[in-house]
């Protein structure tokens, strides 16, 4: 099961590489990782996507939280939350027709042309990452030249006084 962390570091040299090291370090992998900064320039949101189960998932949250740059750390996974991740795609067109057929399929994903060549397409769409997968899924036949993922970014649906907890 994948599992959507929310972290907020403090905004310093190094900090991105010690969460990192910490993480792998004890055989646990990141699938996505997005750093940013907050509304507050000396603090910078970490979103990780860490595949595991329930015990893993409490040890990567309690190892973050024990570290002197982590501000706090949340599990968003049960907890109403939205995310989304950007991707951009170019996709192969060898003709009019298959260009059609991709311009047709971004429709559907509410995905936006952003340039076309000569030979292929290129696609921009936001969305979450199960919606993300099925339209790149739909693309393979079209031969994917190339694609750039963000990561997944998250924020709770619950109040502001509700905040980031341990």
């Amino acid at each position: 099961m994948n599992n959507i962390i929310n972290c907020l570091v403090e905004n310093e040299p190094g900090v991105l590489a010690r969460i990192v090291s910490m993480i792998s370090g004890r055989g646990y992998n990141i699938q996505t990782l997005n750093v940013g900064p907050t509304q507050d320039n000396n603090v910078s949101k970490m979103t990780m996507v860490v595949p595991g189960d329930e015990h893993v998932i409490e040890q990567v949250v309690h190892q973050l939280s024990k570290q002197i740059n982590v501000i706090e750390v949340v599990n968003m996974t049960n907890q109403r939350h939205m995310n989304r991740e950007l991707i951009l795609v170019r996709v192969a067109s060898e003709d009019h027709a298959s260009r059609i057929e991709i311009v047709d399929l971004a429709t559907l994903f509410d995905a936006k042309v952003i340039a076309v060549q000569e030979d292929s397409v290129t696609l921009q769409m936001v969305g979450n990452q199960e919606r993300i997968c099925d339209f790149l899924r739909l693309l393979k036949p079209y031969h994917v030249i190339d694609i750039s993922r963000s990561g997944v970014i998250a924020v709770c649906r619950e109040s502001v006084d509700a905040g980031f907890e341990n």
